[in-house]
């Protein structure tokens, strides 16, 4: 099976590349490689390669840049996946488009589900939102949701959260964070299994067709958080892994004390439990799939 894979360089691209199954034909596109603020070129890959799955792990993701870059944001979120649906669709291939629960306003304070409607706060949530209903004009495109998403490579809020505990701890200084958005922290590993048993590969699948059902999928580790207690976690773990001497005070801090250009949902919890059913997958508990992610980043 041979499969494109978009934003290759991102955290979630190299998860997938990591852990790629045997008998994929990864061809693995980098930012440098494929503009998918170019929806030519986007064209022109599915043509060249003529895979049977796009699976479209690159996006726009500067969630406050995007209050002031809404073009780019559109074509990155919205034009390239429509691109690749209208190229699949002459070439008999299929499309997995990676979204966001910022999709979602947060208003409801309960886990959302796959069919419930849509209502972004902000350019993000809303050029990710028209992604989505471009990707899903193509019969066989799905759509896969997820949100706090890191990993021991790239830019993300656990690595952030690292140095600053080192930072802070050195000073005897505390630090600051988030206490009243709540979500589920979502590691690239346990995404990226989620992301290939969505194509229908992965033990114990492997060499499966396709998996049918839900074309709408949420995807998460198991159990909440606010970014309060993601931060306190990584504090904690990260001396058991031995990557903190010492890990800083975390004080709980609101939205309104830490102001930014774009909105964001205070609830974002996916509900998952469909999807699981759906790909055959055991859920981790964020904290499980945080202790890895710290093990693996020591030996990085």
């Amino acid at each position: 099976m041979k499969m494109l894979l978009t934003g290759a360089t991102g955290q979630l691209g190299q998860a997938l590349i990591v852990s790629k199954p045997p008998g994929i034909e990864l061809i693995a596109c980098s930012r440098a490689e494929l503009d998918l603020a170019n929806p030519g070129a986007c064209q022109l890959a599915v043509v060249r390669h003529q895979p049977d799955w796009v699976l479209n792990a690159g996006a726009y993701t500067a969630v406050d840049n995007a209050e002031s870059e809404p073009e780019l944001a559109m074509a990155v979120n919205a034009g390239a996946p429509a691109a690749f649906a209208e190229a699949l669709a002459a070439t008999g291939g299929r499309l997995l488009q990676l979204s966001t629960d910022f999709v979602f306003n947060g208003a409801q304070g309960s886990p959302y589900r796959p069919e419930q409607p849509l209502g972004p706060l902000g350019v993000y949530g809303r050029t990710k939102a028209a992604g989505e209903a471009a990707a899903l004009i193509l019969p066989e495109a799905r759509v896969l949701r997820t949100g706090w998403v890191y990993g021991p490579v790239g830019h993300n809020f656990c690595l952030t959260m690292l140095r600053l505990h080192a930072q802070k701890a050195a000073l005897g200084e505390s630090l600051g964070v988030v206490a009243d958005q709540v979500g589920c922290p979502t590691s690239t590993a346990t995404l990226a299994e989620a992301c290939w048993r969505s194509v229908g590969v992965g033990p114990p699948a492997a060499n499966a067709k396709p998996a049918e059902g839900p074309r709408i999928l949420h995807w998460s580790d198991a159990g909440v958080a606010s970014w309060y207690d993601f931060a306190v976690a990584i504090g904690e773990l990260g001396v058991a892994a031995g990557l903190l001497a010492q890990a800083a005070t975390v004080r709980p801090i609101t939205t309104a004390d830490y102001p930014t250009p774009a909105r964001r949902p205070s609830y974002s919890l996916l509900d998952c439990t469909i999807s699981r059913l759906a790909l055959g997958l055991e859920p981790v508990h964020w904290r499980a799939a945080l202790a890895q992610v710290l093990a693996r980043a020591l030996i990085l």
